[in-house]
């Protein structure tokens, strides 16, 4: 199986909402013959853009690798939200690394969040940043949980640009009646994902990262040079760094032994006109529920609905992936059931067993930060620049992330799949209880 291949043309950005309302760049040639760099950097998402572009700033000759398009995996294809803290919440984190660790993984999350806007801004492009993000509990139990976490995070991290928000003030916000309580963050925004990809690549291009797409790395040699391999060019490095999160194809063993490639699915109505928009979300926050098989979703600055939903439990795609969206999408908003889907999509994405990003030294001088769990945006920035970092002889943050518990998946690369089937449908049934 060939995560790179089994859905998607490499080469050909999907077609998407993202893709339409972007301006694509003409391609990068193709890696040829013998390159050397101080940093070879695998991966043209958020991760690699922006290792690549921060270890130019510091001076280092670096080579970047796509094995299609930047920005074509993943980061061009999310749901566009900048969240603060990780993907597991702070009470969780203290229960699995203590008070000390949770703050200062906490203070990560800030620093991701500010640097994605740090990069927009320094890129002069229009990303189409929006803030605030919504919470949504589905269930009327999960209320007071949500409330006691909100006063958590104020009283014991100082974060105040959070509020809990009753059933009422839920549904003044979200025209759903599915929603009973919640919160709302007003530290965290959302954007135009594929957009900032092509900031990023930007960056990276004036600051004089050569960028080379089409480029699939084919292997790996370890050694002092490192050498990578593709199709028609061989790149001897001093340091390899790897952003690859769900796309790694199992081309490093202790990546495909914790970090589980899965699937899911982004669908956008043709526009709805703004008074109708702003009866789904009033103040154009983005929105995160509470089901296991998160909903999550926004509006477009033309007034479309962009729903992601749907699991899937192969890695190939269904091929409705407009009817795949359309059951939660209806499930929230009933008074959608019958809008036109204009584009529908899949991508893959990267998880853990803990839901903690995993960052590893697999040699010396060969770095890997994936597996970001739905979280990204955020921490992918940042884990490139704290792999940068680690290259430049600052490896503190990096090491930290390092010692974050993330399991190997029981069975390793054969028995994953089957077994997150049997944990995704139970986790779906007790979603709808």
């Amino acid at each position: 199986m060939d995560i790179l291949t089994i859905n998607d043309r490499p080469g050909t950005y999907p077609d998407s909402f993202y893709k339409a309302t972007a301006a694509l760049p003409e391609p990068a040639p193709q890696a040829e013959g013998d390159i050397r760099a101080d940093v070879c950097v695998v991966g043209g998402g958020f991760t690699g853009l922006s290792a690549a572009l921060h270890l130019r700033r510091a001076g280092l000759d670096v080579v970047l690798l796509d094995a299609s398009r930047l920005g074509f995996g993943a980061s061009g294809r999310n749901g566009g939200q900048v969240n603060t803290g990780q993907r597991v919440e702070q009470l969780a984190l203290e229960k699995m690394v203590g008070l000390g660790k949770a703050k200062e993984l906490w203070q990560a999350g800030l620093d991701s969040v500010e640097l994605v806007r740090d990069l927009v801004r320094d890129s002069g492009e229009d990303c189409q940043i929006v803030p605030g993000i919504l919470h949504a509990d589905h269930r009327a139990r999960f209320a007071d949980e949500t409330r006691h976490y909100v006063d958590h995070l104020r009283e014991t991290y100082g974060y105040d640009q959070i509020s809990y928000l009753d059933q009422g003030a839920i549904r003044a916000e979200i025209g759903s009646e599915d929603y009973h309580a919640g919160s709302l963050d007003m530290g965290s925004f959302h954007l135009h994902p594929l957009r900032y990809a092509l900031a990023l690549a930007k960056l990276a291009r004036e600051a004089g990262v050569r960028i080379f797409e089409n480029s699939r790395m084919l292997d790996y040699t370890p050694g002092s040079p490192v050498l990578v391999r593709t199709e028609q060019a061989v790149i001897r490095a001093d340091h390899l760094l790897l952003g690859l999160n769900g796309y790694h194809n199992n081309i490093a063993g202790p990546l495909a032994r914790r970090v589980m490639p899965i699937n899911n699915f982004i669908a956008v109505t043709e526009p709805l006109g703004e008074a109708r928009a702003r009866s789904l979300i009033a103040n154009d926050y983005a929105v995160g529920d509470s089901r296991f098989v998160i909903n999550y979703y926004r509006l477009s600055r033309d007034h479309r609905m962009i729903f992601g939903g749907g699991e899937s439990y192969g890695y190939r795609f269904p091929r409705d992936l407009a009817g795949k969206v359309r059951g939660p999408m209806a499930e929230v908003f009933p008074q959608l059931r019958d809008a036109r889907i204009d584009y529908a999509w899949g991508g893959t994405l990267g998880i853990t067993m803990s839901r903690l990003p995993h960052f590893e030294r697999i040699e010396g001088n060969i770095l890997s930060a994936s597996g970001f769990s739905g979280h990204g945006v955020a921490m992918g920035s940042l884990a490139g620049k704290l792999m940068a970092e680690a290259v430049a002889g600052q490896a503190g943050r990096f090491d930290m992330m390092a010692e974050l518990p993330t399991a190997p998946f029981p069975g390793g690369p054969m028995l994953r799949s089957p077994l997150l089937v049997a944990a995704m449908l139970w986790y779906a049934l007790r979603d709808k209880l």
